[in-house]
């Protein structure tokens, strides 16, 4: 569903790249309208979309391997600017007659990159400044009309720029926070190369969204998933505003879900919205189903299934229901593979992305589909959602089933739930809460020895995992003060039965994901 329409925009072929939605995303800091398209599309297609710049991703494969991704080159040809990155350089290299050649040694992780000419890119830009590397091959050959503008010590052309057309390449990242100017490089590019000035609103989102669900539902009834994170509440507040009472919303308590968290969600929607709320109690099928599975992937698929089965069960009960409104987010999108025979590789499967029943007699519709969980926040707030509902902390879809490492019981989520409620409680208490991005607790297929009063014990291991992070696509271990994590383990060593261990987690995303599973 095509959510915003406007002359300023900006176009990512995505060549399979984890980052071609943080490019996206770090586009639309700027106030510039950002498109993801896949990596193939005809250069007669782009002069029809007229975009003001091309991006090109990254992307896991080698340009000279036998099937890897292609551009058209006429693309180049178009006289649109064009910034290639990582993969996207190689792409601009290869097809305008330069080589590319493969590296002993792949470069993972900062470099200090320094000017070697002058450059509408660098505008801004200190001379010599770091930079995030991650590829296994570099530009072994220029092609005719291009000059180095910027090196590092292990990458000769580590930025490259055309003397007459507006064509740039950099071997790096700019889209992560780890290239410390990467943000203002991609300004110099829209504002001083593209000629983009910036006139694109989220206002503009919510009033076209608005306007296209009324088009596409008309009359009919539109039914919505609620668990009571932040998406589904988003989603629920734009329909409700754009439709009224022709929504329904279900919310599915599958016994996986935080404490109270059911009866919260069920206090808000039917006080703030006053909706059709129906509420079905599936805990012991999402159990059942989930008994001696331990895979994480597994997991999921099954946690999606019994959601659809008990979801489609209740949803039969609503006269005229003809739509399904899913919180999907760009995030979700890119990491459940992206487009249908895209390039990009699955790192993990979401419950509301993909594997809906062909079967399913609904339509549907994903107005969220094109934003990041920022962008989501700050719609809810414009929707009028109370600011604890809108800056709750997410939680993943299959809840805490993918925190329960190994098999998932009932007693161990109740294990869980109470240590998750002990850590968030705690988080408040400091005044972190707001600070942090996502703080939860990973229950560890684990058991250590441990000593209580004068008796030995043999109990589990608990996980404290806090992220801090714009965008969700890259993120870094929150530094909280020792003494919150001193109260968060003696409360929960002491308070809950089977847990004598908890350790905190300092990896960073990437290499690791916010979520443990």
């Amino acid at each position: 569903m095509p959510n915003t329409i406007t002359s300023e925009k900006i176009l990512v072929l995505d060549f399979g790249s984890q980052y071609a939605q943080l490019i996206a995303r770090r586009v639309r800091e700027q106030n510039v309208y950002c498109e993801i398209v896949r990596h193939d599309i005809s250069a007669e297609r782009l002069r029809e979309l007229a975009p003001m710049g091309i991006i090109l991703s990254g992307g896991p494969s080698s340009v000279y391997e036998e099937n890897a991704p292609q551009c058209d080159p006429g693309l180049f040809h178009l006289g649109i600017p064009v910034l290639g990155i990582c993969y996207g350089i190689h792409q601009m290299t290869a097809h305008l007659g330069g080589k590319v050649i493969g590296v002993p040694t792949r470069e993972y992780g900062h470099a200090v990159m320094t000017q070697t000419q002058s450059s509408p890119l660098w505008e801004g830009v200190s001379a010599s400044t770091r930079v995030w590397m991650s590829h296994s091959d570099q530009i072994g050959q220029l092609p005719d009309g291009f000059e180095v503008i910027g090196r590092t010590d292990t990458c000769d052309c580590a930025a490259i720029g055309h003397k007459t057309l507006p064509l740039f390449g950099l071997q790096f990242h700019p889209e992560v926070t780890h290239s410390d100017e990467g943000s203002q490089m991609l300004k110099n590019f829209l504002v001083k190369i593209c000629r983009c000035t910036g006139t694109w609103r989220l206002e503009d989102f919510e009033r076209i969204t608005i306007e296209k669900v009324r088009e596409i539902v008309g009359r009919d009834r539109v039914i919505c998933g609620l668990s009571g994170g932040v998406d589904s509440s988003v989603v629920a507040a734009l329909l409700y505003k754009a439709i009224g009472d022709q929504l329904s919303c279900i919310l599915v308590d599958n016994g996986l879900l935080r404490k109270n968290e059911a009866q919260s969600v069920i206090d808000v929607f039917s006080g703030h919205f006053h909706t059709d709320l129906h509420v079905v109690n599936g805990q012991q099928l999402f159990l059942s189903q989930l008994a001696g599975i331990t895979e994480p992937q597994e997991k999921r698929r099954r946690i999606g299934k019994a959601f659809i089965d008990c979801f489609a069960a209740e949803a039969k009960k609503i006269e005229n229901a003809k739509f399904l409104a899913q919180g999907t987010l760009y995030p979700d999108v890119i990491e459940s593979g992206g487009a249908p025979d895209g390039p990009a590789a699955t790192i993990k499967l979401h419950h509301n992305v993909g594997g809906l029943p062909k079967d399913l007699n609904f339509e549907l519709i994903e107005p969220l589909r094109d934003l990041f969980k920022d962008e989501v926040r700050r719609l809810g707030l414009q929707l009028g959602l109370p600011e604890t509902m809108v800056w709750r902390h997410p939680f993943p879809g299959p809840g805490l089933a993918v925190r329960c490492l190994g098999e998932v019981t009932e007693e161990k989520l109740s294990v869980l739930r109470e240590a998750d409620a002990i850590v968030l409680e705690e988080l408040r208490n400091a005044d972190l809460y707001r600070k942090t991005s996502q703080t939860f607790a990973v229950l560890l297929p684990v058991q250590s020895v441990g000593v209580m009063g004068d008796a030995r014990t043999y109990e589990n291991a608990l996980a404290i995992r806090s992220v801090d992070t714009n965008d969700f696509m890259t993120a870094d271990w929150s530094r909280l003060p020792y003494d919150v994590l001193a109260r968060m383990s003696t409360r929960i060593i002491n308070e809950i039965k089977g847990i004598n261990r908890v350790v905190y987690d300092i990896s960073s995303k990437p290499p690791a994901t916010i979520e443990w599973e």
